[in-house]
Order: structure tokens, then C-alpha cells, then sequence
């Protein structure tokens, strides 16, 4: 088993299952919650990471292969995405390469609303391009929402994590996100007017 991310809720590992290599995302137990509903809430997560996963893949979007789903101890077996993240990408492929990740990125996230699906951690490091496509992982954060501000929500924060690791691409990355995602959603233009308005409230709240 390797460890490859450890967070407060979660931990995810590389494993073995039926002679292939997964990943594994195991919900942690939390002792400070009453065992039964600690148990009850792993499994609605767990369940919803599952739904959202497979219905992402339904509509176009790359996502893990999932394998094996124990519900009991929060457990998704999932396929191994062996390819680099758009983290590390943008930081050292070329301008022509970058443009058509993004393009890719904002055409994903555009299906992604389109089918009434919100990500809730869209960050570079929760992509990775594999064989020319980009994988969209780790969907906990995520669920099922067509509302524009929810969908304002997840591209603000896509936009604001660009901007805090690859502050000097931001126009250029973005520019092309948005091209991306007004090609595959019919109403883009009213979620690119409320990232506007939540940027704007989220300075006025920061005076």
C-alpha cells in the first residue's frame, strides 16, 4: 500500500485488487461522531462519489474507472490514472499544449453542468491528463445541482486556484477555459456573469 494523499476525511492509497493496481479512497472514521451516524454519513458520501463518478462518465467526461465500492467501510476502488497532473503541466508544457488542456478543461466542466453535476474542488491538482484526455478526480466535494450560483461556485474556484498557482498564465488559461465551456453549455453566459458577482462579493466581504 502507498499512500498517496492523507486529509482529514479521507485517506487514498495505492493498492492491489484482482491483480490490478486501484486506487483506493477510503472515508476515515470519525471517533468525535456517535458511531451510527458517522457509519450513515460515510456511506451517503461514499454512494454520492460513486453516482457522481459514473454519471460524469456518462456524459463525456473522463473520470477513474470505478472497480469496487464497499459501502460498509467507505471504501471506492478505482482505476489508476497513471498520467500528469494539470498541476505540474501548466508549469512546464508549452503555450500551444496549454491552450488545448484548457480548451479540454472548460469543454469537461461545460458537460459537467450541463448534466445538472457541480465538481466542488475543480483545482488543477484534481485533473490529469493521461493518452490527450483530462480525468477529473476526486468528486467528494461534489453533488447534483443545475443552480447558476452553485455552478458559479465550482468555476470561481477553478478560476481562484489558477490564480493562486499559475498567477502569471490566469488570463491566458482562463480565456480558453471559458471557450471551452461556452461551447458544450447553453447557459454559460449567465454563470460567467455570476463568477463576476461572486468575485465582487468576495472583495466587498474582504474590506
Amino acid at each position: 500500500m502507498k499512500v498517496l494523499y492523507r486529509g482529514a476525511e479521507s485517506l487514498i492509497y495505492l493498492d492491489e485488487f484482482e491483480g490490478e493496481t486501484v486506487v483506493v479512497k477510503e472515508r476515515l472514521k470519525k471517533s468525535y461522531r456517535i458511531e451510527q451516524i458517522d457509519s450513515k454519513l460515510r456511506k451517503y458520501r461514499t454512494r454520492m462519489e460513486v453516482k457522481l463518478l459514473t454519471e460524469a462518465r456518462k456524459v463525456g467526461v473522463f473520470t477513474p474507472r470505478i472497480i469496487f465500492v464497499d459501502e460498509e467501510e467507505g471504501k471506492i476502488y478505482m482505476e489508476y490514472i497513471e498520467g500528469k497532473r494539470v498541476k505540474e503541466l501548466l508549469e512546464s508544457e508549452e503555450k500551444p499544449i496549454i491552450k488545448k488542456v484548457c480548451f479540454q478543461i472548460g469543454s469537461s466542466v461545460g458537460k459537467l453542468h450541463s448534466a445538472g453535476i457541480v465538481h466542488g474542488d475543480l483545482t488543477t491538482s484534481n485533473m490529469i491528463l493521461k493518452d490527450g484526455n483530462i480525468y477529473f478526480i476526486d468528486f467528494g466535494l461534489g453533488d447534483f445541482s443545475s443552480r447558476i450560483e452553485d455552478q458559479g461556485v465550482d468555476l470561481n474556484l477553478l478560476q481562484e486556484a489558477i490564480r493562486a498557482t499559475h498567477f502569471k498564465l490566469l488570463k491566458f488559461c482562463w480565456s480558453n477555459i471559458v471557450k471551452g465551456y461556452k461551447r458544450e453549455y447553453r447557459f454559460a453566459n449567465k454563470v460567467l456573469e455570476r463568477v463576476v458577482e461572486i468575485e465582487k462579493r468576495a472583495r466587498y466581504m474582504a474590506r
